[in-house]
C-alpha cells in the first residue's frame, strides 16, 4: 500500500483526459483446463462428478476485475494507479447445457458500458462439447467501480466507444440497466409500502392460515404441502483468515459469494428434498468491504416457492474480533430448480411478508425460464 500511495499522481483528474477505449480493446478469453489437468479439476470437483458451481463465481469476479484493468490500462505505467473493486452482480443466467468436471472450460468477457467511474462487464462461459465445439452455460453481467490507488475514493475512466451496431446495443442496454437497477432500489419494500396487489397476496395468504375452527387471528395453521418460512433457515460462521484478502488486505468478493453460494444450495437441498440446479444469481450488491480477521455470519432462507423453483436469500453481516457490533455487508439472491415440485412458503410475521414479497419480485425478474439438463445438476 506504500507503493500504491505514489501512484496518485497518475490518476486522471477529469474523464475528458483519457483516451477513448473499444469494446474490444477490454476482450479477454481464457481457458480453465479441467480436461487436462487432473490437480486443477479437483479443485472443481463434487462428489457428484459435477463442477462447483461456487468456484465458478469466484472465477466470474477475478475476470471482471481483469476486463476492467484492460479497458483502463496505460502502457507507459509499470502498475495501474486503479483500484477496481466489485460493486454489484447484476445478473448470472444458466443456460441448459450442463457441466461436466471432464470437459474444458472457456470464459471470455469484455466492458459493455461506461459511466464516470463504473463499468459494465458481460461475461460468457462456454463448456466443450464431445472435444468439438463449445456450448454457451451462462451469461453474467457485473458492475465495478474504480477507485484511487489506496482505494479511497473514486476514480475516473476511461470512455467507451461503441464501433459496430450490435456494440450501440450492448451499450444502450447498459444504460437501460442502470435506469432498470436505480427503480428496483427505489421501489424498495425498505422504502415503499407493497403494491395493492402484493398487499391482497399478503391477505390472501395470511387467511389460508388461519384455524377455521376457532375464527381467531391468532390461531394459525399450515394449508397442505406448505412449510412456515421461520423454518427454512441455515446459518454459517466463517473466520475472514488473511488466505482470503486481496491486494487491498480486504476479503475477496468471489470468496464471500461462494460461500453464499454454498450455503444457499444446501438450505434448497434441504428445503426440496433433492439436488437443486441453480438458475439465476442476481442484484447482489457490495455494501461494505470485508475486513480481514471479521467473524463472518451468513444467514440463509426460502423466501418464495413456485411449483419446482425455491428462491433463497442470504443475508451477510460481519462483526470484528474487539466489538460485538454487526454489519451487513451483502445481500444474496439466488433462484434454484428442485427436481420434483416443492412445498409454497407461508411467512407468519410482517417480516416475513416483506421477505416473501422481496423474493417474489426477484424471481419474476428472472429471465425466461429454462429446464436444466439433469444429467450434470450444478452444486456447490
Amino acid at each position: 500500500m506504500e507503493q500504491r500511495k505514489l501512484l496518485h499522481n497518475l490518476l486522471a483528474k477529469s474523464q475528458k483526459a483519457l483516451p477513448p477505449r473499444k469494446m474490444k480493446d477490454s476482450f479477454i478469453e481464457v481457458l480453465l483446463p479441467l480436461g487436462t489437468d487432473p490437480e486443477l479439476r479437483d479443485k472443481y470437483l463434487t462428489v457428484q462428478n459435477t463442477v462447483r458451481f461456487g468456484r465458478i463465481l469466484e472465477d466470474l469476479d477475478s475476470l471482471g476485475v481483469l476486463v476492467c484493468y484492460m479497458h483502463n490500462r496505460n502502457h507507459s505505467a509499470m502498475m495501474s494507479p486503479l483500484s477496481i473493486v466489485t460493486a454489484l452482480v447484476d445478473k448470472i443466467d444458466m443456460c441448459k447445457q450442463s457441466l461436466s468436471p471432464e470437459q474444458d472450460i472457456k470464459f471470455t468477457g469484455h466492458v459493455s458500458w461506461v459511466g464516470k467511474t463504473s463499468m459494465e462487464v458481460k461475461m460468457k462461459m462456454f463448456q466443450l462439447q464431445n472435444n468439438e465445439d463449445y456450448w454457451p452455460v451462462l451469461d453474467a453481467t457485473f458492475v465495478m467501480v474504480a477507485r484511487d490507488s489506496e482505494n479511497k475514493g473514486p476514480a475516473f475512466v476511461n470512455p467507451l466507444i461503441p464501433e459496430t451496431a450490435e456494440e450501440e446495443e450492448l451499450f444502450r442496454q447498459g444504460e437501460l440497466n442502470k435506469g432498470r437497477r436505480i427503480a428496483f432500489s427505489s421501489a424498495s419494500l425498505l422504502k415503499m409500502a407493497p403494491s395493492p396487489e402484493e398487499r391482497n397476496t399478503i391477505h390472501e395468504m395470511f387467511l389460508n392460515t388461519l384455524d377455521p375452527k376457532t375464527i381467531s387471528f391468532q390461531s394459525r395453521i399450515l394449508p397442505p404441502k406448505a412449510v412456515w418460512m421461520e423454518n427454512t433457515k441455515l446459518k454459517s460462521l466463517d473466520i475472514c483468515h488473511p488466505q482470503e484478502r486481496n491486494i487491498f488486505n480486504r476479503i475477496f468478493g468471489g470468496f464471500l459469494m461462494r460461500k453464499a453460494y454454498e450455503l444457499a444450495w444446501a438450505t434448497a437441498c434441504s428445503f426440496g428434498g433433492s439436488r437443486p440446479f441453480v438458475v439465476t444469481v442476481d442484484d447482489i450488491m457490495f455494501q461494505k468491504p470485508v475486513e480481514v480477521g471479521s467473524l463472518l455470519f451468513l444467514s440463509s432462507q426460502v423466501c418464495f416457492t413456485q411449483d419446482n423453483y425455491i428462491q433463497v436469500r442470504v443475508h451477510s453481516e460481519v462483526a470484528s474480533l474487539e466489538s460485538n457490533e454487526h454489519m451487513t455487508t451483502n445481500v444474496f439472491h439466488f433462484t434454484f430448480m428442485s427436481e420434483k415440485e416443492v412445498p409454497l412458503v407461508f411467512p407468519k410475521t410482517y417480516g416475513e411478508s416483506m421477505l416473501y414479497l422481496d423474493g417474489h419480485r426477484h424471481f419474476k425478474s428472472m429471465s425466461v425460464p429454462v429446464t436444466l439438463k439433469k444429467d450434470y445438476p450444478v452444486e456447490p
